[in-house]
């Protein structure tokens, strides 16, 4: 299995960027897709989150300017971001749980990294 994350950049503050990731190879059920990020001496911590039932998790800093969703048939999950803050500066790494036969278990699975950074 493999995650491909795209469409991180540079922007200024206050602007907008959309993120992408697309899993593939041997998947026979994702059951929830999201973002998490890390940046520079910083933790890494979960900013959205959407399982099979299309219920969201964010992180509280990212309520109401972020949407994650997600897009089965292709195996996607998006997250657009609006009025970016220069503290949104980050790696974005795309996350999947993903059970890869009808009889094996669920198991975490995680994209490359995109960068994110957000001047002010």
């Amino acid at each position: 299995v493999q995650l491909q994350a795209s469409g991180g950049g540079l922007v200024q503050a206050g602007e907008s960027l959309r993120l992408s990731c697309v899993a593939s190879g041997s998947i026979f059920s994702i059951e929830s897709m999201g973002w998490y990020r890390q940046a520079p001496g910083k933790q890494r911590e979960r900013v959205a989150i959407i399982n099979s039932s299309n219920r969201t998790y964010y992180l509280e800093s990212a309520k109401d300017r972020f949407t994650v969703s997600r897009d089965n048939a292709k195996n996607m999950v998006y997250l657009q971001m609006t009025s970016l803050k220069p503290e949104d500066t980050a790696v974005y790494s795309c996350y999947a749980a993903i059970g890869r036969s009808r009889y094996s278990g669920i198991s975490s699975h995680w994209g490359q990294g995109t960068q994110v950074t957000v001047s002010s």
